[in-house]
């Protein structure tokens, strides 16, 4: 009897890791070439769901941005560099207002910045744009 029971448990810590890693956790796949020569257009992505104050100059991030096309299949998700987090200065390639990125902004760069949309033509990101930080790739073509 305290097999099942313990079995019970177990299998129930389970599906609540699980439950729980789901929305911490999420894949993503690249589309385009911005992110050449690090990310190709297919590779997949292992995302953490994370707030901007958890954000480092550096880190490869996903973010949302408006305006997707219907049937756009990055459903406006973008995979680039954070250059600046809130407090450091504004690089100088980046024309945005003030010398300095503000609280609940920040600043993406694509690594191959020939091809790639952001914040050069975008501005700053809001905060609640942010989608996660990459972890790893899970997966190139």
């Amino acid at each position: 009897m305290i097999w099942v029971v313990l079995a019970a448990v177990v299998v129930a810590a389970l599906v609540a890791w699980v439950v729980v890693m789901r929305k911490r956790l999420l894949v993503v796949t690249v589309h385009g070439v911005s992110m050449e020569p690090t990310y190709r257009s297919g590779d997949r992505l292992l995302v953490r769901r994370s707030r901007l104050d958890r954000v480092q100059t550096g880190q490869v991030v996903v973010v949302q941005v408006s305006g997707a096309m219907p049937g756009d299949p990055t459903d406006g998700r973008m995979v680039k560099r954070a250059v600046a987090v809130p407090g450091d200065p504004v690089p100088a390639q980046i024309s945005v207002p003030g010398p300095v990125v503000p609280q609940g902004r920040l600043l993406v760069l694509g690594d191959n910045p020939a091809r790639s949309n952001d914040s050069r033509r975008l501005g700053y990101i809001a905060a609640d744009a942010l989608i996660g930080v990459v972890l790893r790739p899970i997966g190139q073509r």
